[in-house]
């Protein structure tokens, strides 16, 4: 009985050690491969209208298009002056996750996947339609963002797509009622990029939460708020960096977008001690 006793023990022993050694394996290997390349430059702390900050969009002279998850309004935020200088209202309570402005329109999506076409969205006589996307609710959606090359909206869901080995980014056509979709690149969990966030639920490898492309570069950007990171893909689709974001300082990056001349910016939702912000990023390449 005691030879047994001592045999569980040293077989605890040793799957301790085995364990232990594994995860620091991983650790180094996280640190080794996901290296804080990033420097904040500025910093605009947002009015508790958008304490649920979830989307982003760029408008022009320093201007950003805003939406949080409770309200079907977009605000306009102005960096200069650091405030809100307009609200517009086009829907009721509903959890809109993502806003892309097209020259005089905007264009909102639901998590369920309706999307919202506000037509001259800054004038009195704006005029509102909704679509239904291939997405529903299971897809979670919270990106939205207009390729201007293809005239056309990116969209990625943040949980299940089609096959839970990928997560595949879509074109929604402008040019159609039906807002057709099709696969503009897919994303493979199994990439060599993400070993060290594999999911035991291969689709929660990956949680996108916002999507841009760089205007000067032309790299798609991919933004997770669950576990906060970056990722940049090449014009072709091709993975090329996954950048670890400091928890402590983006608390739950939810929006992207980008200035014509490159620039950077990230939104982040209120946490229990900060609050709700968007933050002009650097990458360090």
């Amino acid at each position: 009985m005691r030879n047994k006793t001592k045999l569980y023990a040293i077989a605890l022993v040793s799957l301790i050690i085995i364990t232990a050694f594994t995860f620091d394996k991983r650790h180094q290997e996280n640190k080794e491969q996901l290296k804080v390349d990033y420097s904040i430059t500025n910093t605009w702390e947002l009015p508790a209208e958008l304490n649920e900050v979830s989307g982003i969009s760029w408008v022009a002279d320093d201007l950003i298009a805003c939406v949080q998850d409770e309200q079907g309004t977009i605000f306009i935020y102005d960096l200069k002056q650091k405030k809100i200088v307009k609200e517009i209202s086009f829907a009721g309570a509903g959890d809109y996750e993502g806003i892309a402005v097209v020259g005089k329109d905007a264009y909102v999506m639901r998590s369920d996947g309706l999307l919202y076409h506000v037509k001259n969205y800054l004038n009195s006589n704006k005029k509102v339609s909704a679509s239904q996307t291939r997405f529903v609710a299971k897809n979670n959606m919270e990106s939205l963002f207009f390729d201007q090359k293809n005239n056309s909206l990116l969209s990625i869901p943040k949980e299940r797509d089609e096959d839970d080995q990928y997560k595949n980014i879509y074109q929604i056509a402008l040019n159609t009622e039906k807002a057709e979709t099709k696969i503009f690149t897919k994303i493979s969990m199994e990439a060599a990029l993400f070993k060290s966030f594999k999911d035991k639920k291969v689709y929660k490898t990956l949680n996108p939460s916002e999507i841009a492309i760089n205007p000067k570069t032309n790299d798609v950007f991919v933004l997770e708020g669950k576990r906060p990171k970056l990722l940049t893909l090449g014009i072709n689709g091709q993975l090329k960096k996954l950048y670890m974001l400091d928890k402590a300082i983006f608390t739950q990056p939810e929006g992207l977008t980008f200035s014509p001349d490159g620039r950077m910016f990230i939104s982040n939702e209120a946490g229990k001690n900060s609050k709700a912000n968007i933050l002009e990023v650097v990458l360090q390449n």
